[in-house]
């Protein structure tokens, strides 16, 4: 579970550092507008420049803090070495793609966090013995958009869904779905942000043939080829940086994708989104999970 935060705290990675610890935080930079990779073009002959489209680039978070701990300097080179630590995980250091997380409070707003590297750590040990060492931080968020400190999740079942119904007398066995055609399910999602969103989804077998439709923007994930037996799971995660299509035993799956699936596009807009699901599966115990974190612009 994440750890508990007040008002101008600062969780790096599991250490708490801020108000009310024994690490200061004097000034913070980098939580505004992120940097932009522009890609205006002089014109030629004329005065001015044509603007092109802009993207962000990395949010690189500065944080100007002090351990003040006096007369304890033992204790100073214990904070330092808590941050190192939670900065040096090899699951996050030697794997591309991931990342630790920065999670910040500020008074009337939520906790947010993002997903990044820690680039910088330089204590400066001059006044270490009397228990005060100032603290150079810097944090690379590669996707610089501030996300929700928790998950969203709903999961979908295939249903056979019409206006009728059954007539008197019924008889044994009942069918529901033939099996040979594809069933679907409407769905609703909520980003409370005021962004895109980008969600990881589960689709969890008996099924084949499994297509799952943003039904707002008419954008669709297809899987055409795929079968999954009972039990057995693909998970699609469009999120920056990740975009990837893994078996449960960690499998590339992404051959499955149908070659029109975008999953750059594939995005949960801000507000309620409707989402449908089709697949093959004659039990009825075919499940798809859709997991987000709300997503802002600001923190």
């Amino acid at each position: 579970m994440p750890l508990d935060l007040t008002d101008w705290q600062y969780d790096l990675g599991g250490v708490v550092i801020g108000a009310g610890t024994s690490v200061d935080v004097i000034e913070t930079a980098g939580l505004g507008r992120p940097p932009v990779r522009d890609n205006d073009v002089d014109q030629p002959s004329m005065d001015g420049q044509w603007a092109g489209p802009d993207y962000w680039s990395a949010r690189t978070v500065q944080i100007d803090a002090a351990i003040k701990m006096p007369g304890q300097p033992d204790a100073c080179h214990d904070v330092i070495a808590a941050i190192q630590q939670a900065s040096d995980t090899a699951a996050v250091r030697l794997v591309g793609g991931q990342g630790m997380v920065l999670r910040i409070k500020r008074p009337g707003r939520p906790v947010k966090q993002l997903t990044g590297r820690l680039r910088k750590l330089d204590p400066e040990y001059k006044q270490v013995i009397h228990g005060y060492v100032p603290l150079d931080l810097e944090f690379v968020a590669h996707d610089p958009t501030f996300y929700a400190d928790t998950d969203s999740t709903t999961e979908l079942p295939l249903g056979w869904l019409s206006g009728g119904g059954f007539t008197a007398p019924v008889t044994a066995p009942i069918y529901v779905q033939s099996g040979t055609t594809a069933a679907t399910r409407p769905g609703w999602v909520t980003n409370a942000g005021d962004t895109d969103a980008w969600p990881v989804i589960r689709i969890t077998g008996p099924c084949s043939n499994v297509s799952i439709l943003h039904a707002d923007s008419g954008r669709t994930l297809a899987l055409p080829t795929l079968t999954l037996a009972a039990g057995r799971w693909v998970e699609i995660d469009t999120r920056p940086g990740y975009r990837t299509v893994t078996w449960d035993n960690g499998g590339n799956a992404g051959v499955y994708l149908s070659p029109a699936s975008r999953l750059d596009l594939f995005s949960l807009p801000p507000g309620q989104s409707e989402m449908r699901w089709t697949a093959v599966d004659n039990t009825n115990t075919a499940r798809l999970r859709i997991t987000w974190r709300n997503a802002y612009v600001a923190l």
